[in-house]
């Protein structure tokens, strides 16, 4: 039996508060030109004070399961990406597992960071596969904006990062149509950890927290701007022609690129050197900026509620981020 991972329902959800390029030029030495042209970003959602990640997460898996139109007593496992807790333990799937009402099914958080999304979904897959769950939800939630660096110093970053989430519900498929997850391809390199990263807290510290580290500002995530693009640049095109090649598709087969929504710049590259047409290419940073590892999800939830995705279509999805980690997944719809 030819069993599949189907995605049976979508949702995402970004916290009302619209903050504009021009906002951030009133915040830091920057300019609404030096970010669209850098980066495309536009505009991007930040959460209020007091609320959490899991919160973002919660309203995206509502609407998840509202639109695979089951109970949510139904689902028995919950896998949550994110790179920005609530807590700095525990992590968030328990959070949403509360907060949904769920009987005490199980919880994995992953922390992938960007790639996050990528790396649940193949836990995710394996799960359903094995006939392990019936009905699993994965969260893909990110709040960024509580903590960055709003100086001169931090502006290359802070001014990337938007708040979000998105929520998917995988159940199998037998039916034999060939719908579904294909495949999944996961990649690392940790001799590059600290070329994006948040170097504290670290738990190599004792006392975790001294009061040096808020003067340095080392809580704060660093990135090494060059090295990063450079590598997304050349990674994720490689993940995504290694899954082609696996599968024996080219990439005239590919309806739609998703790439993770780190640069507009990176996603056009991306596209470049896979040979694949701009308007094939899924991209929405412009309203939304980085959502890390929120960022597919919510590209192909809103990609499918705007009809672009049609049943049938061959899906590519690809994601680089710290560690570094990256990786591609197919799914045809």
């Amino acid at each position: 039996m030819d069993r599949k991972t189907i995605i049976t329902g979508l949702g995402h959800y970004v916290p009302p508060k619209v903050v504009t390029n021009f906002d951030l030029e009133k915040m830091m030495n920057t300019s609404d030109q030096w970010i669209r042209e850098r980066t495309g970003i536009v505009e991007r959602h930040w959460a209020e004070p007091g609320v959490g990640t899991s919160d973002l997460a919660y309203e995206a898996a509502l609407r998840a399961i509202e639109d695979a139109h089951i109970d949510k007593s139904e689902i028995d496992f919950i896998i949550a990406a994110t790179l920005s807790p609530d807590h700095y333990f525990p992590g968030i799937g328990v959070m949403v597992q509360a907060k949904l009402g769920l009987k005490e099914i199980g919880a994995l958080d992953i922390r992938d960071q960007c790639s996050g999304f990528i790396y649940a979904l193949s836990v995710a897959d394996q799960y359903i596969k094995n006939n392990t769950y019936k009905k699993i939800l994965l969260v893909a939630a990110e709040l960024q904006s509580a903590n960055l660096d709003f100086s001169d110093a931090g502006r290359d970053m802070s001014v990337l990062f938007g708040d979000g989430a998105g929520a998917l519900i995988l159940e199998p498929n037998d039916s034999g149509d060939g719908l579904g997850v294909l495949s999944c391809h996961l990649f690392s390199d940790g001799r590059f950890v600290n070329e994006l990263w948040m170097e504290k807290p670290s738990s190599k510290d004792n006392p975790t927290f001294r009061e040096e580290f808020f003067h340095q500002g080392s809580f704060y995530p660093r990135m090494n701007g060059r090295t990063v693009f450079k590598n997304a640049c050349e990674k994720m095109p490689q993940s995504v022609e290694f899954g082609l090649k696996q599968l024996g598709l080219t990439i005239e087969d590919v309806d739609y690129l998703i790439p993770h929504q780190a640069n507009d710049r990176i996603s056009l590259m991306v596209a470049h050197i896979l040979k694949i047409p701009e308007e094939k290419v899924i991209r929405n940073i412009q309203k939304y900026g980085n959502t890390t590892a929120a960022s597919i999800p919510i590209a192909l939830s809103e990609a499918v509620k705007e009809g672009r995705i049609k049943k049938g279509m061959l899906l590519a999805l690809t994601a680089f981020g710290s560690g570094f980690t990256w990786g591609s997944a197919f799914i045809r719809w």
